[in-house]
């Protein structure tokens, strides 16, 4: 079999990753929200718009919605009892020592560099905005994945602002400067992606 012929298309990845993001009940507000909180502090001007484009940004990126879609998918799966055991006590429990989770979550953060690691590091120990919320498994939902995922998406998002405002710093300006449509350094340039 010929895997070219088969490929998925970027525009259903891209949907299926927003899809299930929503369905588990987290908005790119919730995260550019995180963002906003991690940035702001060096960042003069920089408004909730900015952090939702580069929020928005990173979801664009092929790695990232495969973490989120596998991560989301094994969560989903533990909370309907479909894991295999151990497994869906491992997963539906979110055991201590079960670090396959922040594995994938590190794994996508890795695009984005040194930043985008402690940013990880500190957001998976802090569980600042609605990754706390994700991680109190209330309700009977399970978030095991989810929460190191949205953790990553965060982290991803705040190095890229982190970047962007040494390239403003060195042309003077700040994100007061900035028009949010054009937050990533790559934004309308003909032949790029984020």
């Amino acid at each position: 079999m010929d895997g070219r012929n088969f490929r998925v298309h970027s525009e259903e990845v891209t949907k299926a990753t927003h899809e299930a993001l929503a369905r588990r009940g987290v908005t790119n507000e919730d995260i550019a929200e995180i963002v906003l909180e991690m940035q702001s502090p060096y960042n003069e001007g920089l408004t909730i718009d900015h952090c939702m484009e580069s929020v928005e940004s990173v979801l664009q990126k092929r790695e990232v919605q495969h973490a989120l879609l596998v991560g989301i998918e094994l969560d989903e799966l533990a909370e309907q009892g479909k894991l295999s055991r151990p497994l869906q006590q491992i997963v539906g429990t979110d055991e201590g020592l079960f670090g396959v989770d922040e594995m994938i979550g590190l794994g996508a953060v890795l695009t984005y560099g040194s930043i985008a690691v402690t940013t990880f590091g500190h957001l998976d120990k802090n569980k600042i905005g609605v990754i706390r919320k994700l991680d109190t498994k209330a309700g009977g939902n399970v978030h095991t994945f989810l929460d190191d995922l949205v953790a990553s998406v965060a982290a991803c998002a705040s190095s890229r602002i982190a970047h962007r405002t040494r390239d403003l710093e060195e042309q003077g300006k700040t994100f007061e400067d900035l028009i949010p449509e054009n937050t990533a350094p790559e934004t309308n340039i003909d032949g790029t992606s984020t």
